[in-house]
């Protein structure tokens, strides 16, 4: 036995890696014959509904294919219009909300995955966002945001029409697999079943302190499984080194969960991932997570996801 293989002597399941891509991206089919790739993520955040017809065409035409899931948003806060000032942005939200704690002062809504950021000074009409100045960087139009307060709430319909055509084009198409955005409730779940049906594959993302407290209640069912979506669940949570808590609390929960996100963001700028990309890897492998999620800034590029899919093959070496 090699040196390296004797440090890891505990048993642990075969390493599974799952990417984010669109059947219309030129490097689709690359990976979605590759024996390295357990399955495809098609996010429908920014995608146009006239667009998926095109695009499960091209995707069924694929012999072979890895099997393919598609991402349901449910109540996450989108952008659906955007109106650019001088002096300030304004932006209309897909959910409408409220904000009690808005009385007293502005409110931080942080954009871009926590990495950017503008105070929020008025709301309109429950969806109308008015900001004090406006963020660093453009806001686009499909992009989310998350409001920091514990007074915020949002309410209306957890599927808004527009998602409902997504899912039944997804079904005309014949997907049994998805993806369900922020389940905070069982009523989520429930409302989810009756609109792709109960013989479908269903990943329910955590991506909320109001979905750590569903997963606390979760009991696992063979089509259910829960997912560590750390991409706004690290920017949700009440302090950074909550994480921690929320992955393990996670995995205790569902022994198949899946984690995902900001894993090997190093090969964004490098070719070489950095050290702490392979560390992470090791702790979440050791605690028991053995599907993985890359995020949608690795997968845009074939050079990107190529490196990150031969280090996350490296990675399967050591186990």
């Amino acid at each position: 036995m090699h040196w390296l293989q004797q440090l890891f002597t505990k048993p642990k399941r075969k390493l599974e890696l799952a990417v984010t891509l669109w059947p219309s991206f030129p490097h689709f089919e690359k990976f979605a014959t590759s024996k390295d790739i357990a399955g495809i993520r098609m996010n429908t955040a920014m995608v146009d509904l006239d667009s998926l017809d095109a695009e499960f065409g091209i995707a069924t035409k694929i012999p072979n294919s890895v099997p393919l899931w598609f991402d349901v948003k449910g109540r996450q806060l989108r952008v659906t219009e955007v109106f650019e000032f001088p002096d300030h942005l304004e932006l209309k939200i897909n959910h409408p909300i409220e904000i009690p704690a808005m009385r007293y002062r502005a409110i931080p809504v942080l954009f871009k995955a926590g990495s950017d950021h503008c105070l929020l000074s008025e709301i309109k009409d429950n969806n109308h966002l008015i900001f004090h100045g406006g963020p660093e960087w453009r806001v686009k139009v499909g992009e989310s945001l998350h409001v920091r307060d514990k007074s915020f709430k949002s309410f209306g319909p957890t599927f808004l029409d527009f998602e409902k055509k997504k899912i039944e084009k997804a079904l005309k198409a014949g997907i049994k697999r998805y993806y369900l955005s922020y389940v905070e409730s069982q009523k989520d779940v429930d409302e989810f079943i009756e609109l792709v049906g109960k013989d479908a594959e269903i990943i329910l993302k955590i991506e909320s302190l109001k979905g750590l407290e569903y997963v606390s209640k979760f009991k696992k069912k063979d089509n259910l499984t829960l997912m560590a979506a750390r991409g706004d669940l690290y920017v949700e949570i009440d302090k950074p080194h909550d994480i921690i808590a929320a992955l393990k609390l996670i995995i205790n929960k569902d022994s198949e969960a899946i984690v995902g996100s900001r894993i090997f963001l190093s090969v964004v700028k490098d070719a070489v991932p950095e050290c702490c990309d392979f560390l992470e890897l090791a702790w979440l492998h050791e605690h028991g997570y053995y599907r993985m999620l890359l995020c949608d800034e690795i997968c845009l590029k074939d050079e990107l996801l190529s490196n990150a899919v031969m280090a996350f093959n490296a990675f399967r070496t050591t186990i």
